[in-house]
C-alpha cells in the first residue's frame, strides 16, 4: 500500500504543553504537568478562567513546592475575556496563564 494523497504528519507545536484548568481536584492538575515534564517538554503552560484561577495558582505552588524542586515560573499573563450570554448580556471573565519551565542547574565554576 502507498500513501499517495495522503496528508503529511504534523510536528507538535508549542500549544501541545498547556493544562486547562477546571473542575477537578488540584493532584489532576499537578499530575498532568509532572507528566508533561516526564515526557521530555521544557515547559507548560497553565491556563484558566474564572473561578478556577485560584485552583491553577494552587496547582503551580504545590508543583513548586512539593514535586519539582527546580521549577522556574517564567511568565504570568493576566486578561478578561468578554463573554455573550444567550440572552444577550455581556460578561467579563478573567483569566490567567500562567508558563513554568524547570531551571537549568548552574553548575559550579572551577577556581584557577
Amino acid at each position: 500500500m502507498s500513501n499517495k494523497g495522503a496528508e503529511p504528519e504534523e510536528e507538535p507545536t508549542q500549544t501541545d504543553n498547556f493544562v486547562l484548568i477546571g473542575k477537578k481536584p488540584v493532584m489532576n492538575y499537578v499530575t498532568a504537568c509532572i507528566t508533561f515534564f516526564n515526557s521530555g517538554e521544557k515547559q507548560v503552560i497553565v491556563k484558566a478562567r474564572g473561578r478556577a484561577i485560584s485552583k491553577a495558582v494552587d496547582s503551580v505552588e504545590l508543583l513548586r513546592r512539593a514535586f519539582v524542586k527546580n521549577l522556574e515560573i517564567y511568565s504570568i499573563k493576566i486578561d478578561t475575556e468578554e463573554l455573550f450570554k444567550i440572552e444577550g448580556q455581556k460578561s467579563n471573565v478573567s483569566t490567567i496563564e500562567i508558563t513554568v519551565a524547570k531551571a537549568k542547574l548552574k553548575q559550579p565554576q572551577e577556581e584557577n
